[in-house]
């Protein structure tokens, strides 16, 4: 099986918060990776020697310094009224919106979804911010949200 029922991921509850709804038709494009699939892409394009972003290490590329370009605060945004993303991700993220993209939580934990699903929905996703990883479907750009409040764009 290609998905699991989105209810049946360990944070399911950031989907259905009522401070921040989503409308019936984004839900249907979250989809959660069964977690054969999130290992077999995680290992492919995050990481063959972890399962979580808090260890990342040598021979990782979210580990090397060099696949970061900026960092910036996500945290202001997310608590703000504004219900876009930070402008520094949006210019670096610059996809169109029918672009496949991957929310890395962990090796078990990936959820697939649309550019502009993402877009209008990142501040329920960032309530799972504990290193996760956005990457997009054969695209080298990328942004790591970390549980300090900022997020760190790049390439992989």
């Amino acid at each position: 099986m290609t998905y699991i029922p989105l209810d049946d991921i360990k944070h399911a509850w950031v989907f259905r918060f009522k401070n921040l709804p989503i409308s019936d038709q984004d839900l249907k494009h979250i989809k959660a990776m069964s977690p054969t699939r999130s290992s077999a892409l995680w290992a492919q394009f995050i990481s063959k020697q972890v399962d979580h972003p808090d260890f990342f290490k040598e021979g990782d590329w979210p580990f090397n310094d060099a696949s970061w370009t900026d960092k910036a605060m996500w945290e202001q945004a997310w608590e703000g009224e504004n219900p876009n993303l930070p402008e520094l991700i949006t210019d670096h993220l610059d996809w169109q919106n029918n672009t496949t993209v991957y929310y890395c939580n962990s090796k078990k934990q990936v959820l697939e979804t649309t550019w502009v699903v993402f877009k209008r929905c990142w501040k329920n996703f960032l309530m799972m911010d504990d290193g996760p990883i956005l990457i997009g479907k054969k695209r080298s750009e990328v942004v790591q949200f970390l549980s300090d409040g900022t997020f760190k764009i790049g390439h992989k």
